[in-house]
């Protein structure tokens, strides 16, 4: 039924009494009333009434409140046409209701209209206008039009200084807010509760955060919005435990927490990601009957999301009745630290509920995307974003910048930040970041170069800048970003502390990674983790534990990752003492449930000599993935267990564990400690086709030492002549040791030709052409190679070998005598060789090449500073431990036949760590076999 007929004239034939009429009228003012109600209301409003009938003030009023808050713009102006009909648009009531209606439907140019005509506009439609504003976030108007009411004369009251407060808030004009306050004090509105309670979010949204609290504090009856604008207070500033605090200051002064107050502090237990209290006001919610509520029931998944108990944030979003854009984002958001697959699955749900996805949540499906390394869906999603009227803002572009990164395509993700119209610092990070992710060094100093100027840097942006410089393992770069950092305040900042530490200490300059330490004067557990990595990645063990121990004394708890550190520095000392008091510590502090721990554990014991200990550990590791099962198949070759090795690969296989390259480079290793020509030669050929692993460097020499040692010299320089790159030199390496070994002189000196251009300072490439001269009896040439080192000032690295004995590390050289049991250790070495003697023991003296006699070659022989450290250890252990020794160069021939015999005689584990790998030597055998 159309309005019209609601207020059609009475029909003249049936007259009224004025007291029918009034019904009549206020029936279709009801039913005004009742369609004003529904904003979806879109029925032309046609009002015609006799002039004779003049319905109250009161009546036209409530009309147009109603219109006003359901926002109803056809009906409330077909009102406004009836006024001016009737002749009532003049009354300053009437006037001051339609300006209030006008400006809450954002129609201000007739709000704006009314209030000019209006011959003396009063306080009520000033107040009217300016709350209009404010509340369409029209902030500069609304300190506009207050500013011209206050010329005028007008004073504000206790309805009027809210909206304009409110007006600074949004602008941040802390200035104007500051004056109006002034104005507040002067008028004696300070005390009234919803002036100051906008004082107080003021001051707090300004960055006057003592000012706000102090306000707070001066209310003589605090109010819930009162406290609630002190939540938000101190949630805007990150003081999160300062906010759970003061929520239960207020509920023991007996106020009642609405759902504003709740879901408030349910942010707060998400910033301190404390699931404990906020499980605490999830029963506050319950109990006050807010599950409903749709603001609480977002906080909720939002905070069960962020905490990592995504179950609980599915449990509640499943019993939210009708979920709009911020629960569905809230739920995704959630997913995409680990449930990839689930956050993909609840966007295309949301799609078929009919809501429309925004930039949040794009945002999320792509680190889902990049999570998963999905680059195909990833690049959809793009294209939709481009299709839509969703602006790539920075936040977007920065998610598109990682997805193309994590899956490699860095041309891709350049393409996205080129294509920004205003070049974001936080996309050129992500950029930055995502090349040195992909190793690109280079191309990230690069991009810096060519947006620093423009765009300028942050924190973030040096970090990435220093994790190029490591990986280019370039100190320059290191010591100019580092003067960067001098230079713009940044050395202050813990994170820029921590990878100066890391870079310099990758970049081979520990001495400037302590230094940056020393200089911090920041003692917490990740600059001593930063250290301590640095140390065991360059290889300075000692000073690793050493600073451990400094931390200890501060009593600070190690967590999982400088325990790994700490393994690994064990590992590269081949320190086990050391190794297994660290085990014991992350026991102590229940470290082993890490994964990343657990695998330094097996590392550690395999590198340590302990290949049982290194297999019970594999068997503990909680999660076992590619990195246990290659750091075992790596300790199996390393201590002669090849068939052992390859059964571990086969199983791991069988455990559909993919390979890795460094996983391939083991099995070959196995293959080459076992003599295993064959089966190195299947998986190498098998690689690509089987794995898609296409071999490096490092797999080619692998193979190539595997023919060397076997002698099969011709399909080593075939391979060779196969590789789809120049050879290294470790590739040339490996032929000079076969060429040495099986004294092929013109192989021999090919490779000391390509190894002088690669590695003129290495004093081995001249020593072992030596050798190989002196091997067939060319003496003269020998000595030329000698004389060549002496005039280039090239140092033979002389043998020495090392043995620890309650944590102190005791060193020998060849005819060493510094050491002060030195009688007692020649002693022991000379009963020994008696008794080996005795047991058929004869010297090996084929390859000893000193031009000098027998007798003088065996005196040598016998004093290899392997023997004095064994004999050393034999004197001090405990009878039946295992001596270990580790030893800089190749265990040569005599030696190994020696020590057989020395472990038959005196019934101990004999294990020695040469360059290449571990001899266990026990009851008159090597786990070696011979072969090495």
């Amino acid at each position: 039924m159309y309005l019209r007929r609601l207020f059609s004239l009475h029909n003249p034939l049936q007259p009224q009494s004025e007291l029918h009429k009034s019904i009549f009228l206020a029936k279709h003012y009801q039913a005004l009333a009742i369609i004003t109600e529904n904003p979806q209301t879109t029925t032309t409003l046609t009002v015609t009434h006799d002039a004779e009938w003049t319905p109250s003030s009161i009546s036209y009023s409530k009309l147009l409140s109603q219109c006003c808050q359901t926002k109803s713009l056809n009906p409330g102006l077909q009102i406004h046409t009836h006024l001016i009909k009737i002749g009532l648009e003049h009354d300053p009531k009437h006037r001051n209701h339609l300006i209030n209606f006008y400006s809450k439907c954002m129609v201000f140019a007739y709000a704006r209209k009314l209030l000019d005509e209006s011959p003396e506009p009063d306080l009520v439609a000033w107040s009217a206008l300016i709350s209009g504003y404010t509340k369409n976030n029209l902030g500069r108007e609304a300190l506009s039009a207050f500013t011209e009411m206050h010329s005028l004369g007008i004073r504000c009251n206790e309805f009027t200084f809210p909206s304009v407060l409110k007006a600074c808030s949004m602008k941040k004009d802390i200035i104007g807010g500051k004056q109006i306050h002034g104005i507040v004090m002067v008028t004696g509105f300070q005390n009234d509760v919803y002036v100051a309670n906008t004082l107080v979010d003021l001051y707090a949204k300004c960055g006057e955060f003592s000012d706000s609290l102090s306000l707070f504090h001066q209310i003589p009856e605090r109010n819930i919005v009162s406290w609630n604008a002190m939540f938000s207070c101190y949630i805007l500033n990150e003081y999160f435990q300062d906010a759970i605090d003061s929520f239960q200051d207020m509920i023991s002064t007996g106020l009642t927490p609405d759902k504003f107050s709740l879901s408030t502090i349910i942010n707060a237990c998400t910033g301190l990601r404390d699931i404990t209290q906020g499980k605490k006001i999830h029963t506050y919610l319950i109990k006050h009957g807010y599950t409903s509520d749709p603001f609480s029931c977002n906080a909720l998944v939002d905070m069960y999301s962020k905490v990592g108990d995504f179950e609980d944030a599915k449990t509640v979003f499943d019993h939210i009745p009708n979920p709009d854009i911020v629960s569905w984002n809230a739920i995704i958001a959630g997913c995409v630290h680990e449930h990839h697959n689930m956050g993909l699955e609840l966007f295309l749900k949301m799609k078929r509920s009919a809501i429309e996805p925004n930039m949040f949540t794009f945002s999320s499906v792509l680190k889902a995307c990049s999570g998963l390394g999905l680059q195909d869906l990833g690049k959809q999603f793009h294209s939709v974003l481009i299709k839509s009227d969703i602006d790539l803002d920075p936040f977007l572009c920065c998610g598109l910048i990682d997805l193309y990164s994590k899956c490699g395509q860095m041309d891709d993700a350049t393409k996205v930040l080129d294509k920004m119209p205003q070049k974001e610092l936080t996309a050129l990070n992500a950029l930055l970041s995502g090349h040195s992710q992909n190793g690109n060094g280079i191309a990230a100093l690069t991009l810096f170069g060519q947006h620093r100027k423009r765009i300028g840097f942050n924190e973030s942006t040096l970090l990435s800048l220093l994790n190029s410089s490591s990986i280019l393992q370039d100190v320059n770069v290191s010591e100019q970003i580092h003067g960067l950092c001098l230079k713009t305040g940044f050395q202050s900042d813990p994170f820029v502390i921590n990878t100066l530490i890391d870079s310099y200490s990758k970049c081979g300059n520990v001495e400037r990674a302590k230094s940056v330490f020393d200089e911090s004067n920041i003692a917490d557990l990740a600059t001593f983790t930063s250290l301590i990595s640095g140390y065991a990645q360059s290889g300075h063990g000692e000073e690793a534990i050493k600073l451990y121990l400094k931390m200890q004394d501060l009593e600070l708890t190690p967590d999982s990752y400088i325990c790994s550190s700490l393994l690994n520095a064990s590992a590269i000392l081949s320190n086990y003492e050391q190794g297994k008091q660290i085990h014991v510590h992350t026991l102590k502090f229940g470290l082993l449930s890490d994964t990343h721990t657990a695998n330094s554990l097996v590392n550690m014991y395999a590198k340590c000599g302990s290949i049982n200990d290194a297999s019970l550990a594999f068997f503990e590791v909680p999660e076992k993935g590619i990195v246990s099962w290659s750091a075992m198949i790596q300790g199996l070759a390393q201590h002669g267990h090849g068939k052992e090795a390859l059964l571990f690969f086969d199983k791991m296989l069988k455990d559909e564990i993919a390979p890795n390259n460094v996983t391939l480079v083991s099995v070959l290793c196995a293959c080459n400690h076992a003599g295993l020509v064959v089966e190195a030669k299947t998986y190498f050929e098998s690689m690509e086709g089987d794995f898609g692993i296409k071999p490096t460097q490092e797999h080619y020499s692998c193979m190539i030492d595997i023919y060397g040692r076997r002698g099969m010299l011709n399909e080593a320089m075939d391979l060779i002549s196969k590789m789809p790159f120049e050879a290294n030199a470790a590739v040339w390496g490996a032929v000079l040791g076969a060429a040495r070994t099986y004294k092929n002189v013109d192989l021999g000196q090919r490779a000391v030709r390509e190894l002088l251009v690669l590695e003129p300072e290495k004093s081995g490439t001249h020593a072992l052409l030596s050798n190989i001269y002196a091997s067939v009896g060319l003496w003269d040439d020998m000595a030329d190679v000698r004389r060549l080192m002496k005039d280039s000032k090239v140092k033979k690295e002389p043998g020495m070998s090392w043995i620890e004995v309650k944590d102190r590390v005791y060193t020998f050289i060849v005819g060493d005598r510094s050491h002060l049991m030195t009688d007692e250790i020649y002693e022991k070495l000379k009963e020994l060789m008696d008794l080996i003697r005795e047991q058929g023991y004869v010297p090996v003296l084929e390859n000893d090449l000193h031009n000098v006699g027998r007798s003088e070659k065996e005196v040598l022989l016998l004093y290899h500073s392997e023997k004095l450290a064994v004999a050393f250890g034999l004197i001090v252990t405990t009878p039946r431990a295992p001596i270990r020794v580790k030893k800089n160069l190749r265990v040569c021939i005599d030696c190994h036949t020696f020590l057989k015999f020395v472990s038959k005689i005196v019934t101990r584990e004999i294990i020695v760590r040469d360059i290449n790998r571990f001899h266990h030597f026990k009851d008159g055998s090597c786990s070696c076999g011979d072969y090495w």
